[in-house]
């Protein structure tokens, strides 16, 4: 059964990053679900409790940044609470450095390529008329940080030495 949760995990980030592609929001039941199969995955794995509280003290450290960051309009809130949420599954550890490293990097590469797609495409009409494209191509929308946070989770996912130790990768 804790087999399970593991690919659902990687199903979640995905789906993830393409809902704040399409909508410029994450719902909270993806966030929800990925601590709900983390925990699923600690429970079968007997992981153990200082693994298990490094984790907890992590990823709540992360909420209270990432929280600090939305309130001055720095990140949204979808954004802060997948990254919190993923941090439970790589604790603390050289992981959430790599993690953490690869978002920035996604996250500043993703915003310059947004920078320059608005500044200097021009939406053919027939395109334009996609709700999702006219919003990721409006300067005065935010950037759908969820893909580089996404996309950096499932690089360092497989590379967990817990998840690891199940025979995933």
């Amino acid at each position: 059964m804790m087999h399970l949760f593991i690919p659902l995990a990687i199903v979640l980030i995905i789906v993830a990053a393409f809902y704040d592609l399409l909508t410029m929001t994450i719902p909270n039941w993806v966030s929800i679900a990925l601590v709900v199969c983390f925990l699923a995955v600690a429970g079968f794995s007997a992981m153990p409790l200082q693994q298990f509280l490094l984790a907890v003290g992590a990823a709540a450290i992360v909420l209270a940044v990432t929280f600090a960051f939305f309130a001055f309009g720095w990140m949204g809130g979808g954004d802060a609470k997948l990254l919190s949420s993923l941090t439970l599954w790589f604790g603390w550890s050289e992981d959430l450095t790599s993690f953490l490293m690869l978002t920035c990097i996604y996250g500043a590469v993703l915003t310059f390529a947004l920078i320059i797609f608005r500044k200097f495409v021009l939406l053919p009409a027939f395109l334009a008329k996609m709700d999702w494209l006219a919003r990721l191509s409006d300067s005065m929308v935010g950037i759908p940080y969820g893909i580089a946070i996404s996309v950096a989770a499932l690089q360092v996912f497989a590379n967990s030495p817990w998840v690891k130790s199940l025979g995933y990768f």
